[in-house]
């Protein structure tokens, strides 16, 4: 191979020069004749020069050969390699990076999974060899199991600190029995990220807990005298080169370089769209070569690529585990494929490796009409916009069709290699969070028994007798501590049933909780198929008016889930008889409409309140009921518990 840029050219040894003929170099190496001492300079100078893989790959086997010819007074070492995932392709490259730092190493690979066995079994291969030197490579799977999605950081640490104290023990038998040198790698997280950005700051997901194992990690290490290996610090690093350069930092002070603007403004925007509420809350997925290999209606379910034994196999059953925890954070999971609707639910409930399951999809469309009717149908279903979708298909066509007819509707390129698709939903944010609550965990069973509750009211005689069947209970609450995130979400996300939509930061929340003259409402509501969570909201303000004091309503909103409970309906005899206790002579409303609020546009005169000014359609409206004439409409469907 004749070039002066090696393959892969983003991970080469910039700092070292190219090599113009290896192959010739190469061979010359080969010759008989060359005294020890030469061919150990030779092979080093060979070494000291930007190769690929597989030119590193040729170089390890003209080591191996030549071996017995090097002066016995080189330096050498022993080195061992464990771990939980493979590394027998690693040698090369390390005996080649030993060579132009002018060390033999001999390395040890022991068996696959098996580091725990090696080093606790003084019988092993690996104390056999009586390495000078083992790395541990491993990952957080190899060291704790996964914890819940809800558990606390105390829950995390907990967990973390025995896996530490394990380790630490087996550090301790390595150096003891075996007399070697620890090195252990930090944990990497291989996981995609589930929040976005907010990863670090959930206990659970896979970043904040990789980070917390590499904390205490690290610092068992100095306490320990083991050495650390950063590779992901390092790779990091090298992707730094391509976000800041340094001469446009010296001479612009540009800390992002021009090149990297696109993807950096597109990582801040998301964020800042999350705390919009426009980040999306729907994955719509097909199902054939998307959740697994094959045609389940061809192929059957016994045929279907999906599982282990198959390296694509175990790709698509990847892919489901992904879309498994982010369906544990909150985001909606459901389907449209072009197939019967038997055939396609018999893989969820029939092949013994699926991970989804039917109970995992709030909504679920399997018939031969198009895809953007079918995008649109699931919309309906679950109350939500269009907007807030996410079409994955593997069939170009079909994402062309949706993209032309539904263009609100998100739809990734996905990619080939179904060992991909996680990383291309996570690398497009769609689902990028600036909290996580415990409600966002249950919101896919919430939408689940919304199915549910659409059954009821189709068999059902009437709306009224529907809304009885239900049994529902509504508790409300001022603004709670613990709720404090959940509220500030719904404030930020809300925008259908949401008469100003005012958005508030925590901090503000928070100041409102604690202003005297600030009243503020949290209904929860349940029913007999379940907990439909933390959905109504309304802040008001006590404000002196001429002679009179009124009640100034600032926000209100609701959860797009209850819409057609008639929970507004309860919230406003609430409302009327907290502000009568407090003096008020009447309740005022505001209406601001937004491109996505028409639904409530007539929310104020259809409970009963006048208008107080004539505004032009498409500007802010402001309305009145005055208490002491006020007709507050029935609300005798449900339970209601008020706690002041």
């Amino acid at each position: 191979m004749t070039s002066s840029t090696p393959a892969y050219a983003p991970l080469a040894l910039k700092w070292l020069p190219p090599i113009a003929d290896f192959s010739a170099a190469l061979t010359r190496l080969r010759q008989d004749g060359i005294p020890g001492d030469e061919l150990f300079a030779a092979l080093q100078t060979l070494a000291s020069h930007q190769l690929d893989f597989m030119q590193t790959r040729r170089l390890d086997r003209a080591l191996a050969e030549l071996t017995d010819k090097l002066p016995a007074r080189a330096p050498r070492l022993r080195f061992a390699l464990l771990g939980n995932s493979t590394l027998d392709h690693l040698p090369p490259g390390i005996h080649a990076g030993g060579l132009r730092r002018g060390l033999l190493i001999e390395t040890y690979v022991g068996p696959y999974g098996q580091w725990r066995q090696q080093i606790l079994d003084a019988g092993s291969a690996l104390h056999g060899y009586r390495p000078d030197a083992v790395l541990l490579s491993l990952d957080c799977n190899a060291l704790l199991p996964e914890p819940p999605m809800t558990a606390t950081a105390a829950e995390v640490d907990a967990a973390v600190d025995d896996a530490v104290a394990e380790l630490v023990e087996l550090w301790r038998k390595l150096r003891d029995d075996a007399a070697a040198i620890v090195i252990q790698q930090t944990i990497r997280n291989n996981e995609p990220p589930l929040f976005g950005h907010l990863d670090r700051l959930v206990p659970a997901a896979p970043a904040a807990v990789a980070a917390r194992l590499n904390a205490r990690l690290i610092q068992a290490a100095a306490e320990e005298h083991v050495l650390v290996l950063d590779l992901d610090d390092t790779a990091s690093a090298k992707g730094i080169d391509l976000i800041r350069d340094p001469m446009l930092w010296h001479h612009a002070k540009q800390n992002i370089s021009p090149a990297a603007v696109p993807w950096a403004g597109d990582q801040i925007a998301r964020i800042l769209a999350a705390m919009r509420g426009l980040s999306k809350k729907v994955l719509v997925l097909d199902l054939d070569n998307t959740l697994w290999g094959g045609v389940i209606g061809d192929d059957g379910v016994d045929g279907i690529v999906l599982g282990q034994g198959s390296g694509t196999g175990e790709a698509y059953l990847a892919f489901q585990r992904y879309l498994k925890q982010l369906r544990s954070r909150g985001v909606l999971l459901a389907v449209s494929s072009k197939n019967d609707q038997a055939i396609a639910e018999s893989a969820f409930t029939d092949h013994p490796e699926i991970v989804l399951k039917l109970d995992d999809f709030a909504a679920f469309e399997a018939n031969w009409n198009d895809k953007p009717s079918a995008l649109r149908r699931i919309a309906h279903d679950l109350d939500l916009g269009l907007d807030s979708l996410v079409f994955v298909d593997d069939n170009p066509v079909e994402r062309a069709l949706v993209r032309r007819e539904l263009p609100m509707v998100a739809v990734p390129e996905l990619p080939e290699a179904p060992e991909l698709y996680a990383r291309c939903i996570a690398e497009a944010g769609y689902f990028e969070a600036v909290s996580f609550t415990g409600d966002d965990v249950k919101r896919n069973d919430q939408y689940v028994a919304n199915r549910q509750r659409r059954q009821l009211q189709s068999s059902a005689g009437s709306i009224d007798g529907f809304l009885r069947d239900l049994q529902m209970t509504l508790t409300v609450t001022p603004f709670q501590a613990a709720d404090l995130a959940r509220v500030t979400q719904l404030i930020n996300k809300t925008n259908q049933f949401n008469l100003t939509t005012r958005r508030y930061t925590e901090a503000e929340v928070r100041a409102m909780m604690e202003d005297p003259s600030i009243r503020t409402y949290a209904g929860r509501l349940t029913d007999r198929f379940g907990d439909n969570g933390l959905t109504s909201i309304v802040i008001g303000r006590l404000t002196p008016k001429e002679n009179e004091l009124r009640f100034d309503l600032d926000s209100w909103l609701m959860s797009c889930r209850i819409l057609g409970r008639r929970v507004e309906h309860v919230m406003l005899t609430l409302l009327a008889q907290d502000a009568l206790a407090a003096g008020a002579s009447a309740l005022i409303g505001h209406y601001r409409p937004t491109p996505k609020n028409g639904l409530v546009k007539r929310h104020y005169p259809d409970l009963g309140f006048m208008p107080l000014d004539e505004k032009a359609d498409g500007e802010e409206t402001t309305w009145m009921l005055p208490l002491a004439t006020a007709q507050l409409p029935p609300a005798d469907h449900l339970t209601v518990v008020y706690r002041r």
